[in-house]
């Protein structure tokens, strides 16, 4: 029996006790509104008699006098008002094939107020008896600044499972004028449940103007989810029945390209971004921080996108060769393996973490750098290739010591334990198995040796264990989903396919799927950011790029596989929303006052095209840890995926993943998306030559929506084909 706050114990009476104001049968569900003195409950029944309570409206001290229904076929509306205010519920059904309920309140104060509590707004009830004795499953809820989301099934009585996702987005203004946040307002405990707006404790909610202080949405299914694999499809899924119904924001356009060049010269002249060792220049992790050694994992996360655009552009670019040959002193002969800090500076570790002690390996950093040496390797480099399989054979030696579940913290050497565990009971990191197996697929692949296409099974079977917690760390959770659809197409077995699904349903659990307008947050777009951790504070310039970049190879690697319909939604709408959005890393794009004025590691130098580490959300400043170098790659990873150079004269920007084959004076672009959806395609023109163009998408020709003498501008649907003719 679950225990009760006062704003439930009597919930279930109340409601039972009063009329129905309204009713309104959707497909095969029936909604009932109550009135029960200080709330507005929509009560959900649904086809098997269970039913699901929402408090769409809470008078707070005081009770409600319904003033106003009105009601057709597309909305309902609801005015009341209590001693406090007056509020309006909108209520809507916006899927006919779905049971989609969508409800929005606004409140508008009579007088000043401090609101220092909230109830939930989710009851599960029963057909006798009371809340207390029902029980359920959250399988997925808000944590921090994500998306304000839960997923759940009731399992007593046999009910059915529901999503629900507040909008928080609309909660912007309310956050603006009361300086509260949306953080973590969505979970709560069974069976208490849902949203709970903000407490004020800074600021009044100002009089005589309405406020939005709810917006959610619901969809509902009879079925209870106890599989890992059916969590995750049906997560998947209404996750996608609600994306596309929410208003997105505007995409911004920015000049990669131009970027990138800006990089590259602050990279070469900014003596903050660089040290020296023996005769050999190494980039530091963040800008200014001498004392800490260099690190191999910050060359190559710099170097790897950075040899995609100097293929992608056809100029040799010398801080590349910089890069390369500083490569092998960073290989250990104690160890017979590259180590994490460059061997020749290990005595300037201060110990003052964890990590920064000779010897100590951060499970993930074994693996990150090797990857980028595999990805060089099959490129053709050589120095590359020598050091990745000079390692090789140690780093399975660890894998088969930890049998494939390694802990956050170990001893190079020895290979003793340091620190097992995240958190008491929450196992290591727990995404390394895959992103062990994305490793050892990437040298077999290199080398054709079956004995790692085996390792890379050993490793991925591990993950079957882990339910919907696979992810530690968001980038190699990407990793991880690409490398277990690689294995699903190469031996086709099921298993991969779901687990993969499991990898990008724990992505799309950690994203933001808000745009949030209120404190520094509205200098700047961060709908659809990703968090770099389960419980990360803000999101990370290099792990957004990672998973940018990763997610992008998985759909390519998709094209011949029928994988899951929200997956070509969520996917290519994942990355339109951050080739718009990750510019906002460079302090150059944000207003000074929000950057911090203390730094964790190094500086920051506002006029540098450096990203920062750290963007929050709300009232917190950014740049805490540091304005990171080893994210500089970033621009050199969004060029070469998202610009075809077609001709010198021109180029062409598309926002989604994209295939595309040039013939003659002609590009033909295959997009595999979402036909509900849409990309943006741009013609970019670089000389003076004038050209005709035309655009074809499905062999229908387009009008521009914007041209001038230098750009072209078109809306494309996100499944189609395209051809542009000049």
């Amino acid at each position: 029996m679950h225990t009760r706050t006062p704003w439930s114990a009597t919930a279930q009476a109340d409601i039972e006790n009063s009329d129905i104001l309204l009713e309104r049968k959707i497909l095969d569900y029936t909604y009932q509104f109550y009135n029960t003195g200080d709330s507005l409950w929509i009560v959900a029944l649904m086809p098997n008699n269970g039913k699901i309570a929402f408090r769409a409206a809470f008078a707070m001290n005081g009770c409600f006098e319904v003033s106003n229904i009105f009601d057709d076929q597309d909305s309902i509306v609801i005015i009341l008002n209590s001693k406090l205010g007056s509020y309006e519920l909108r209520v809507t059904f916006p899927d006919e094939t779905s049971p989609l309920l969508h409800y929005t309140t606004s409140f508008k104060a009579n007088i000043p107020l401090m609101i220092p509590f909230w109830p939930r707004d989710i009851l599960p009830l029963t057909q006798n008896g009371s809340v207390e004795n029902t029980s359920g499953k959250i399988h997925m809820e808000q944590f921090g600044s994500r998306s304000g989301l839960l997923f759940a099934s009731i399992t007593k009585p046999q009910t059915g499972s529901f999503f629900y996702f507040q909008n928080l987005t609309s909660l912007s203004e309310y956050c603006e004028v009361t300086q509260t946040e949306s953080k973590s307002t969505v979970g709560g405990s069974w069976p208490e449940i849902g949203f709970q707006l903000p407490a004020t404790d800074k600021l009044p909610l100002p009089a005589d103007k309405a406020f939005t202080i709810s917006d959610a949405y619901v969809v509902f299914t009879t079925e209870i989810f106890e599989q890992t694999s059916a969590i995750c499809e049906n997560f998947l899924n209404n996750l996608v029945k609600i994306y596309k119904v929410l208003e997105q924001p505007r995409i911004e356009y920015n000049d990669w390209p131009d970027i990138a060049q800006k990089v590259i010269t602050d990279l070469t002249y900014n003596k903050g971004a660089w040290t020296q060792n023996n005769g050999s220049p190494y980039l530091n992790a963040y800008l200014c921080d001498y004392e800490t050694p260099a690190e191999s994992m910050v060359q190559l996360a710099v170097l790897t996108p950075f040899k995609e655009y100097e293929k992608w552009s056809g100029e040799k670019q010398p801080l590349c060769e910089d890069l390369i040959k500083g490569l092998p002193a960073f290989y250990d002969p104690k160890i017979k393996c590259i180590n994490r800090w460059l061997p020749a500076l290990v005595e300037k570790l201060d110990q003052s973490e964890e990590q920064k002690k000779e010897m100590v390996m951060d499970s993930w950093y074994l693996h990150h750098p090797l990857m980028n040496l595999a990805r060089l390797a099959l490129q053709g480099d050589k120095t590359a290739e020598k050091l990745l399989l000079d390692s090789i054979d140690y780093v399975i030696k660890v894998a088969h010591h930890f049998k494939y579940s390694w802990p956050v913290f170990y001893n190079m050497e020895t290979l003793e334990i340091i620190k097992a565990e995240t958190a008491p009971g929450e196992g290591g990191e727990n995404d390394v198995p895959g992103s062990y197996a994305h490793l050892m697929l990437l040298v077999y692949k290199l080398t054709k040796e079956k004995r790692y296409l085996n390792e890379a099974e050993k490793a991925a079977k591990k993950l079957e264990d882990l339910g919907v917690n696979i992810l530690y760390q968001a980038n190699n959770t990407a990793f991880s989903a690409g490398a277990l659809l690689e294995l699903y197409k190469i031996t086709n077995k099921k298993l991969y396919l779901d687990l993969s699904y499991t990898c990008l349903s724990g992505l799309f659990k950690n994203v933001q799927l808000y745009d949030c307008r209120y404190g520094f947050g509205k200098n700047y777009t961060n709908f659809f950011s990703i968090f770099p951790l389960n419980d990360a504070p803000y999101t990370a310039a290099y792990e957004e790029l990672e998973v940018y970049a990763a997610l992008s190879e998985y759909f390519v690697q998709a094209k011949d596989v029928a994988i899951l319909p929200a997956l070509k939604t969520l996917i290519p709408e994942f990355i339109k929303f951050a080739v718009s959005r990750i510019a906002y890393y460079y302090p150059t794009m944000l207003p000074k006052e929000m950057l911090s004025e203390e730094v964790k590691t190094g500086e920051i130098q506002a006029d540098l095209w450096v990203p920062l580490e750290d963007l929050y959300n709300g009232w917190e400043k950014s740049g805490q840890v540091g304005q990171e170098v080893y994210g500089a790659g970033m621009a050199f990873g969004v060029v070469p995926r998202q610009y075809i150079k077609a001709d010198k004269d021109f180029l062409i920007f598309i926002d989604y993943p994209n295939q595309f084959t040039k013939r003659g004076k002609s590009v033909t672009i295959h997009l595999d998306g979402d036909k509900d959806m849409s990309c943006n395609l741009k013609i970019i023109k670089l000389g003076d030559r004038s050209i005709k163009m035309k655009v074809f998408q499905n062999k229908e020709l387009l009008k521009a929506f914007h041209q001038s003498a230098k750009l072209h501008e078109y809306e494309i649907s996100g499944q189609a084909l395209i051809k542009i003719e000049w």
